[in-house]
Order: structure tokens, then C-alpha cells, then sequence
């Protein structure tokens, strides 16, 4: 009988300690052993789901980006606004709210595009992103989420990924899935 290929390199966890939990993070040290007998201890970092949301303009022309400061690795950068989700709330609940509070602008809709871990390597950290098409202003950002919002030509945000002012895994993907929606939309004649 022939061993299944999707489990001959499968880790064996024989225990895990937490290190550390909060409402934002759990930080535990499992124990681990290798399909070849090796064994170690690796952190795990587990984060709550987030939820980003990329905003275009009518035309799908323009995306709504946050210019923000990330303390952890001391950059600003411009990012689609996004946050955790509340314990039961639904994820395109927090999209919309998430967008208001840190932006000021209200999406019409947003839809589901898709999920991802973005350091399966090390920590389980979902990440849900979603599109809307168009959005109200409504009112100020909180005072704590964004330096400056601006709605930044799709041409544009591509240029801040290739100067490493997008930095974020999020805003990465989303720039470039509008790029490619735009690409592949049919062209209207006059």
C-alpha cells in the first residue's frame, strides 16, 4: 500500500502551551515533531479574523487608500482600511464599518472576494477581503486610523507597491485584482 503524499511530510504535534492570550492574539510554544523523527519547539501566533475592505470608485478606476504609520516596522504606508471583526459579527458588518471608521466614506455594498493567511508559516491569522463599488462621504475618520485618505488612481497605487509605500499583504492583493478586473472588463465603443 502506498503512502498518501499529502501526508508523508505532515508535522506531529504532541502538545501545545499558551504563552500569552489576549482578545487580539494567543501566543503558545508547540511541541513538534518532524516526518524524520526531529524535535523542537515552534511559537504559534493566532489572531482573531480581519477584515479589509478595497474600495473603487464607480469607474473601478480609483481606490481608497489610508496613509498610516505601523509601529511594528516603523513605515508608513497606504492601505486599505480594515480591522478585526467583532466575536459574531458578520465579516461584510465589519467591512462597511471598518471603511467609515477609518477612512469617513460609507460603501454602497461590498461583496466577498476572498480569504487568506498571510504567514501560514508561523501564525493563523484569516484575513477576509472585500470589494465595494462606489461610497458616500459621510464623515471624518477617527482620529487615531488615518495621517490622510485619498482615492489613488489604480495606475498609481501599482507605483506605490513598486516603491514599497503598499507594503501590506491586503492592499497588495486588492490593488492588483482591481488592476486585473480592469483589465479584463469589456471596453464600451462610443
Amino acid at each position: 500500500m502506498s503512502q498518501n503524499p499529502t501526508e508523508r511530510t505532515k508535522w506531529t504535534i504532541h502538545g501545545e502551551r499558551v504563552v500569552d492570550e489576549t482578545r487580539h492574539i494567543r501566543l503558545s510554544v508547540a511541541s513538534v515533531e518532524l516526518p524524520n523523527g526531529v524535535h523542537f519547539d515552534q511559537y504559534v501566533i493566532r489572531l482573531p479574523r480581519c477584515v479589509m475592505t478595497a474600495v473603487l470608485d464607480e469607474a473601478g478606476e480609483n481606490i481608497l487608500l489610508i496613509w498610516r504609520h505601523r509601529f511594528i516596522i516603523d513605515r508608513w504606508d497606504w492601505e486599505v482600511p480594515g480591522g478585526y471583526a467583532d466575536p459574531g459579527e458578520d465579516p461584510a458588518v465589519t467591512a462597511v464599518r471598518e471603511v467609515e471608521e477609518e477612512t469617513g466614506w460609507r460603501p454602497r455594498s461590498v461583496e466577498f472576494l476572498l480569504s487568506f493567511q498571510p504567514m501560514v508559516g508561523s501564525a493563523d491569522a484569516p484575513q477576509d477581503l472585500y470589494l465595494a463599488h462606489g461610497a458616500d462621504l459621510v464623515g471624518e475618520p477617527h482620529v487615531d486610523e488615518a495621517e490622510a485618505v485619498r482615492w489613488v488612481p489604480l495606475d498609481e497605487a501599482q507605483q506605490l507597491i513598486d516603491r514599497g509605500e503598499i507594503v501590506g499583504a491586503a492592499t497588495v492583493m486588492a490593488v492588483l485584482h482591481a488592476r486585473a478586473a480592469r483589465a479584463t472588463a469589456p471596453r464600451h465603443n462610443p
